[in-house]
């Protein structure tokens, strides 16, 4: 029995283009024995026709090249060449399925529609900022405002996606009189780690805990004299073990990928938290600062655009017009008048 494939099942079978090894499997009930064997031997050995001729796959399935031929087209190949071609797209597709799941996580696939990719991402935020709120030690973030707030200098170092954080809490710590400065080139951030002392506070924020630079920069603060603070989600990383103290921002063990797209928000929430801490702590201080700091920009925000009044009936019996002037003001009574 020789199973070839229809024309309207071969039209279909390229419609749906499935993996050389699911076209196999589906397949291999109805399959002679001869056709069968070569189909055994690429289920265990699926990348062998990229590097094996059809007379040496041939021989290693115990067939002959015909019956290889009459495999590729029972699977709905023409031949061999379309055979090893559909065998390296899979390749190539099962690299790239695996860089994003690496990357990105297997809960976001590249087909999923705009509407599960909101919710999903909306649950998975939510989850997050649950985890950052059950990890946080509010003993340890409070004793580490108070540091904060007493400091002479605050040096805060992150690389990379950290980076951008480090600057966030600088930003924000700068605004109420403390004195912080981020650093995320690693020679720059060294030279300023080195000249720390027991007056100063030294923090670094790794998602993993693992990044060298960031590691590199607050052990030399901390040997300096700095009290040292890491911001991470693994509690037992390197960055934490040469910390003073640790600020979790997560259950480490929930992190399925580099690049989780919700770890941010339970960072953001602990540096959301820390600053209102360090605000409290002098709290006239922070409002003297932040207000000096809106007057200086005031002049640089344009005003908020009035809406236009709709065209009423004044008690006179005469009606306003909804339409603005050249000037862009809408006309009163009397400029009518």
């Amino acid at each position: 029995m020789i199973v070839i494939l229809t024309p309207a099942r071969a039209a279909h079978t390229r419609e749906q283009n499935p993996a050389v090894q699911d076209r196999i499997r589906s397949l291999l009930p109805e399959m002679p024995s001869a056709v069968a064997r070569v189909a055994a031997y690429l289920l265990e050995h699926p990348q062998a026709p990229l590097t094996l001729s059809i007379g040496e796959l041939a021989e290693q399935a115990g067939a002959s090249p015909a019956t290889v031929t009459r495999f590729c087209r029972t699977i709905g190949y023409p031949g061999y060449v379309e055979l090893r071609v559909g065998i390296a797209t899979d390749v190539g597709r099962g690299a790239s399925l695996d860089s994003w799941t690496a990357e990105i996580g297997g809960e976001f696939g590249p087909d999923d529609s705009p509407e599960d990719l909101l919710r999903m991402l909306i649950g998975s935020h939510t989850k997050a900022l649950r985890e950052a709120t059950s990890a946080i030690d509010l003993a340890v973030i409070t004793e580490v405002s108070r540091r904060i707030a007493l400091s002479s200098h605050v040096d805060i170092y992150g690389v990379v996606g950290s980076a951008m954080l480090a600057d966030e809490l600088q930003g924000r710590l700068y605004r109420i009189g403390v004195p912080a400065y981020a650093w995320s080139e690693v020679h720059s951030g060294l030279t300023s780690a080195a000249i720390q002392d027991s007056n100063t506070v030294a923090i670094g924020i790794s998602t993993t805990g693992r990044t060298e630079e960031t590691i590199e920069m607050l052990a030399l603060a901390g040997r300096a004299g700095a009290f040292t603070v890491a911001i991470t989600n693994d509690p037992t990383s390197p960055l934490a073990e040469r910390a003073d103290r640790s600020i979790v921002t997560s259950i480490y063990e929930q992190l399925r990928q580099p690049d989780d797209l919700s770890a941010k928000h339970g960072q953001l929430l602990v540096l959301d938290l820390l600053y209102l801490l360090v605000a409290q702590e002098n709290f006239d201080r922070s409002s003297a600062k932040l207000a000096a700091s809106a007057r200086a920009v005031a002049s640089h925000r344009r005003p908020r655009r009035t809406p236009p009044r709709a065209a009423g009936v004044l008690r006179d019996g005469s009606t306003t017009s909804a339409q603005p002037t050249g000037s862009g003001r809408i006309p009163s009574e009397k400029a009518d008048r």
